[in-house]
């Protein structure tokens, strides 16, 4: 199914319920397959971010006052409007960054949905009030959150801050991604189907420099919640500072896959290659280190370099597709940088390889790659590189696996393979938020976020709501 333009377009910024002309010009957002014109988006200002802000601060008393059962079930409604614009969603997301439509389903539409629901199934677990001794703790909003998601997963990182945000009584003002704000078209439609009263949820397009940077500096605005790079994430910490904002921070990652003596091989290989590539390897929780014995290193990389054979580079409308384009010429010149610079440093170029893909040359496709012997100090091995390259580092034993696992600015996710008390006694070492044992499945409860740079607090689950709450004394 193909849309046109004019389905994609968004003509306004969704502010106090309803979409409103912008005060600057418009943004064009290119289709990284053949680099044609997508759609148009407003460009915002300042001014834009102001009303917005005015709106959320209006509609907070009142939202903040209403029970968190009944945002419980606003939140159910917004699931449901959502599972119904799946396929729009997932067109849309196809259409901006070159997502394969399967992956756009599952994985880009489906999931923000799940994660709602999900959220508002927590609201009877969360300890609105509690004594402790002569004192009741009460939890309350902290008030107008300003949330700026990143473009590799447009909708799924604006809902993963929207529905706590929500159910904990705040209002907020969304900046999604330049680069692929066209979801939030469909997201206005169903928050407005749900009954979302107006002024809860405010939408500005726009960049970073402009509209990011005016929503962390505004006064109005009582936290920040961002996700994407460690260099944007310092940036706004440093803007938040001067009107002492709270900062939530998903930043970047490096994540380290350890495979054990023991372990199942062809499942850990299986695993590994569709945790590093799913979404074209732009993902900051992507498997994208992968430590091994030294001495099956040779068996482990004939069978990657078997099972890579299986990621056919093609349209990514097509509905067999496995791996599309990257996001953009931008991202597509990041990324073959740092394949060039894994062959200069001198790691094995098992498969893959620079340059432009033969038949794709008017898009930004790039092979997925593969590096072996890779010096766990080399910059593939270190620094982010957001696209499918995985980097096959030796090891010896288990305490240079998690020093060198351990052995980077990030420390997001990581992943072990192996007989199960060993794994989990490798994953209690590593220094990650979120570790997954011999492919677990992923956990929509579970805290999800960083040490290090990786950032700061945690997103989903309990620990995600709480995050979006003030803690009151009342002492009796």
């Amino acid at each position: 199914m193909t849309y046109t333009h004019e389905h994609l377009t968004v003509a306004g910024h969704w502010i106090d319920g309803a979409e409103v002309p912008g005060e600057g010009g418009t943004a064009d957002i290119i289709s990284p397959v053949d680099g044609s014109l997508v759609a148009s988006v407003p460009s915002g200002t300042g001014q834009d971010v102001a009303r917005a802000v005015s709106a959320a601060r209006t509609a907070l008393p009142g939202w903040a006052a209403t029970e968190p059962s009944e945002r419980a079930a606003a939140l159910r409604r917004l699931s449901e409007e959502l599972t119904s614009r799946i396929e729009d969603v997932a067109q849309a997301v196809t259409a901006e960054i070159g997502v394969p439509i399967s992956f756009s389903r599952m994985g880009q539409a489906g999931f923000p949905a799940l994660v709602t629901a999900a959220t508002a199934d927590l609201e009877p677990e969360i300890a609105w009030t509690e004594n402790v001794g002569n004192a009741v703790l009460v939890r309350e909003p902290v008030g107008v959150v300003g949330a700026i998601t990143p473009w590799n997963f447009p909708l799924q990182q604006v809902m993963t801050k929207i529905a706590p945000a929500l159910l904990a009584g705040n209002t907020l003002v969304l900046k999604p991604a330049e680069g692929a704000p066209l979801t939030m078209r469909f997201l206005a439609e169903a928050a407005a189907a749900a009954a979302i009263p107006g002024g809860v949820l405010n939408i500005v397009y726009g960049s970073g420099p402009t509209v990011g940077e005016a929503l962390v500096a505004h006064p109005g605005v009582d936290m920040i919640s961002f996700t994407g790079s460690t260099r944007a994430g310092k940036r706004i910490s440093k803007v938040a500072a001067d009107t002492v904002k709270r900062v939530g921070l998903e930043l970047g990652g490096k994540s380290a896959n350890i495979i054990l003596d023991g372990a199942d091989l062809d499942v850990a290989v299986q695993q590994t290659l569709m945790n590093a590539w799913a979404n074209a390897g732009q993902a900051c929780g992507a498997w994208t280190r992968l430590l091994v014995p030294a001495t099956t290193q040779a068996t482990i990389v004939k069978k990657l370099r078997e099972a890579a054979a299986a990621y056919v580079i093609g349209d990514p409308r097509d509905e067999l597709t496995r791996m599309g384009p990257l996001a953009s010429e931008q991202q597509w010149q990041r990324v073959n940088g740092y394949i060039e610079r894994g062959i200069a440093d001198g790691a094995t170029l098992v498969c893959g390889g620079p340059g432009r893909v033969p038949g794709f040359e008017s898009g930004a496709y790039i092979r997925p790659t593969i590096f072996a012997d890779v010096d766990p100090n080399s910059a593939i091995a270190q620094e982010e590189i957001f696209g499918p390259v995985l980097s096959v580092i030796p090891y010896t034993d288990e305490d240079e696996a998690v020093s060198i696992a351990n052995g980077t600015i990030y420390g997001l996710t990581a992943a072990v393979f192996g007989d199960p008390e060993p794994a989990f006694r490798v994953a209690r070492r590593l220094e990650a938020g979120q570790v997954y044992l011999n492919g677990a499945d992923f956990n929509p409860l579970a805290p999800f976020g960083g040490y290090k740079q990786s950032g700061n607090g945690r997103e989903m689950g309990r620990a995600g709501v709480e995050e979006f709450t003030e803690v009151k004394s009342i002492l009796l």
